[in-house]
């Protein structure tokens, strides 16, 4: 049964607050649109119209009322969960059959696992075939959906079940430093999923194949040599066969370290853009964003860890959830839970790191290209291409967006110049 207490009043106040900045923060980001998005700002009236600007204010509006709806489902899901009893009703069945403490703890979590992804398939349809089909973006046919759904489950069932297991073993075995090793387990997990990505996992879902513009693929090769890199290749992904967004980006770790360009990206955009586009993300790995965003990830993971370990044998945290004692996977999630949400309060300053590393590599490409003009277009471009949010709320943008509002980019790269010394000479970075 279900304890009032102190834990459980301190979560669902944290809990309600999560909810209430997020509904906030997305009601006053569309209150803002409503107000300021009427007029194309300066730097985008050499590309969108009112019509385009229209048909951007429409997809955000639609966009971001059904998040709110994606949203408080999901929340309200999990919340239900947590607070029915529910969890120790299934906890205690399984255990009932007689399975064993960790097939247990795998068939406890495979059944939750299970019942959220079949609940987000309603609202994933929705996103797809009603929100993107409305404004053309949507190519995925239902057959692609389904071959989707399937491929992700089984990826999702091995790998997650596999290192499900790991943890449980360490908890089990790995006496009280077990988290220690966790940490370490996992860390090589996640780095053994960057290398095996391009080459193993990304190609069930889609073709990559060379390019067929020599010559784009030769001033790719040239630039990527002139930053210092080396690329296992260059590819062009059918990202066109799901959607009509436009992307393009460095994956892999090592030897899978390659270079991926959406087809819709290299159909739209003119080859100075598409250099620029890649000048920016070879800025990425020449500044080693990706090894400091790594270091801050494991960095706060050891601590996650190290609180997990303390949390999961506090027996409050169990009773107060309706459970008689303490289960180490059941500890596992509900710890998990409550520093789930209170990472949700940090998200500001990730976004603020993540910001500072786009405009790093902003001046990078600067550099690499020696004049700003090609990346300001294809900037435009991929907002009109992806009916971008032109005029977003500072407070919203601040404490979501990964990257600058793509106008305040375009007018720092308008009004930064490329240092005297390197415009008439070659550039070593």
């Amino acid at each position: 049964m279900i304890r009032i207490n102190f834990l459980l009043l301190t979560f669902l106040a944290i809990y309600l607050l999560k909810a209430g900045i997020e509904v906030f923060l997305h009601r006053l980001n569309l209150s803002y649109l409503g107000k300021y998005g009427r007029k194309v700002p300066e730097v985008f009236r050499d590309i969108i119209d009112q019509e385009s600007l229209e048909k951007i204010s429409s997809y955000t509006i639609d966009s971001q009322r059904f998040h709110i709806i994606n949203f408080l489902a999901g929340e309200g899901f999990l919340l239900i969960l947590l607070i029915s009893g529910l969890l120790p009703w299934l906890s205690n069945t399984i255990i009932a059959k007689g399975f064993g403490t960790i097939l247990s703890g795998l068939i406890f979590f495979g059944i939750l696992w299970i019942s959220s992804s079949l609940i987000r398939i309603p609202f994933n349809l929705y996103d797809i075939f009603v929100i993107e089909e409305r404004y053309g973006f949507n190519r995925m046919t239902p057959k692609i959906w389904i071959l989707d759904f399937i491929k992700s489950m089984a990826i999702s069932i091995l790998l997650g079940g596999l290192l499900l297991l790991i943890l449980f073993i360490l908890i089990i075995h790995g006496g009280k430093k077990w988290w220690i090793w966790a940490w370490v387990i996992v860390g090589g997990f996640e780095l053994l999923i960057l290398w095996l990505y391009p080459v193993v996992i990304a190609p069930l879902f889609n073709k990559f194949e060379p390019l067929e513009n020599e010559e784009l693929e030769k001033d790719i090769k040239m630039m990527v040599e002139k930053a210092g890199l080396r690329i296992k290749g260059i590819f062009k992904m059918d990202a066109g066969k799901r959607s009509r967004h436009t992307n393009a980006y460095f994956t892999g770790i090592g030897r899978t370290k390659r270079i991926v360009l959406f087809d819709t990206l290299l159909s739209s955009h003119k080859e100075d853009e598409i250099l620029a586009v890649l000048s920016h993300e070879i800025g990425h790995w020449k500044k080693r964003h990706v090894l400091k965003q790594l270091i801050l990830v494991e960095s706060v993971s050891i601590i996650a860890f190290y609180i997990i370990s303390n949390l999961m044998n506090w027996p409050l945290l169990y009773h107060t959830f309706g459970f008689q004692k303490p289960i180490f996977y059941i500890g596992l999630l509900l710890s998990g839970i409550f520093l789930s949400l209170l990472g949700y309060f940090i998200q500001p300053l990730e976004s603020i790191i993540s910001r500072r590393f786009e405009q790093e590599a902003d001046d990078f490409a600067l550099a690499l290209m020696k004049r700003s003009e090609p990346l300001q277009r294809a900037l435009k471009r991929l907002a009109l291409d992806n009916l971008a949010n032109l005029n977003p709320h500072p407070l919203y943008a601040w404490f979501f967006y990964s990257h600058p509002p793509l106008g305040e980019r375009i007018s720092r790269l308008a009004h930064k110049e490329v240092p005297f010394e390197n415009k008439n000479q070659e550039i070593h970075i």
